[in-house]
């Protein structure tokens, strides 16, 4: 019985190819209590393998959040599987409004701490005393309220390429600053205005929002499935779009389109772009915004030294890398001094 991938992302890549089957890219999430995270995660790869489902999931006692390439032709059997484990019955699948064949290149389930890391202590609080949950005909509605303050839950590189109008975008690297920011910055208007959150799917929202209601704010609400959903229904029902930009999204894809408008610009050169991409130095692999021209002049490198290192023979590059940590830059995504355009 296989419990791990053995393939590597190239080998993956070239047997998708190979294949050309169509593949849906889909998420979902569930606060639920799982008495034991490895035997159901080990029940998930065994099953999930079999269908050919790539991914990055991961498990907690808290439940499970999970981003998948589901092949389209499985959908069927990958959603009867769902249904017949009792609490992820008719669970909601967010969709992606762009599909791309290689959106995964690989099968993860992991076992964490937490299926969101946000550095909360959840004995503190009822993590079930939940926000209202809006969909997007509601929240287009109440966003036009005065007395609504609108936040963007997610961090600063997500917001950068795309975000609802007016709202709170704060400049935060995790879901955990964001928090006592927000807190801090409507701590004398907790009864009186209404927080309206949102982010990509909903599963940080879930959290803040019980959160917030632990911390006395009155009026709290979030946008249902997030904006994956809020962009879909926006399409099926001829809504206004009040969302600017594109959606950033954590797999190969790194965004998809919801609007046309460009509103951030690439880090090396200030033109308008909204491609993130990552280092080809694999060394640094710091994400950052880069246009097509700069990626050639660069050789889709974030700066000259890296540029230098990329062109070394692959045995030298490797044993630089040795003992050198690369955390700083691949979570502190889209800030270095050597990006000249970075805000």
């Amino acid at each position: 019985m296989q419990l791990y991938n053995k393939l590597s992302a190239k080998e993956r890549e070239a047997l998708l190819e190979e294949a050309g089957e169509e593949r849906l890219t889909l998420s979902f999430y569930k606060y639920a209590k799982i008495g034991n995270p490895h035997l159901f995660r080990n029940h998930l790869f065994v099953t999930w393998h079999e269908q050919d489902v790539l991914g990055r999931i991961y498990v907690a006692h808290e439940g499970i959040n999970a981003q998948l390439s589901v092949p389209a032709k499985r959908f069927k059997e990958f959603k009867e599987f769902l249904d017949g484990i009792n609490f992820l019955k008719d669970v909601r699948l967010n969709i992606a409004i762009e599909q791309d064949l290689k959106s995964f290149l690989k099968l993860k389930v992991k076992v964490r701490d937490k299926i969101v890391a946000d550095g909360l202590n959840d004995e503190t609080f009822d993590v079930t005393n939940k926000g209202v949950h809006v969909d997007a005909v509601a929240f287009n509605e109440l966003i036009e309220d005065p007395d609504v303050v609108l936040v963007d839950m997610r961090n600063h590189y997500e917001s950068e390429i795309g975000h609802f109008k007016n709202a709170i975008t704060p400049d935060v690297d995790t879901f955990r600053d964001s928090l006592d920011i927000i807190e801090e910055d409507l701590r004398d208007h907790k009864e009186d205005k209404k927080l309206v959150m949102y982010c990509t799917g909903g599963i940080r929202c879930e959290k803040a929002s019980a959160y917030y209601k632990h911390k006395g704010f009155k009026n709290v609400f979030q946008l249902e499935g997030g904006i994956i959903e809020y962009a879909r229904q926006v399409e099926n029902l001829g809504l206004e779009n009040k969302f600017l930009g594109k959606n950033f999204v954590f797999d190969h894809r790194r965004g998809e389109r919801i609007t046309n408008d460009i509103i951030s610009h690439c880090h090396q050169c200030g033109e308008p772009c909204d491609t993130h991409t990552n280092c080809a130095n694999q060394a640094c692999h710091l994400l950052f915004i880069q246009c097509e021209k700069c990626a050639v002049a660069m050789e889709n490198c974030c700066s000259d030294d890296c540029i230098e290192i990329i062109h070394l023979p692959e045995e030298e590059q490797k044993r630089r890398r040795q003992g050198i940590p690369n955390s700083n830059k691949i979570f502190k995504k889209g800030r270095s001094e050597k990006l000249k355009f970075k805000k």
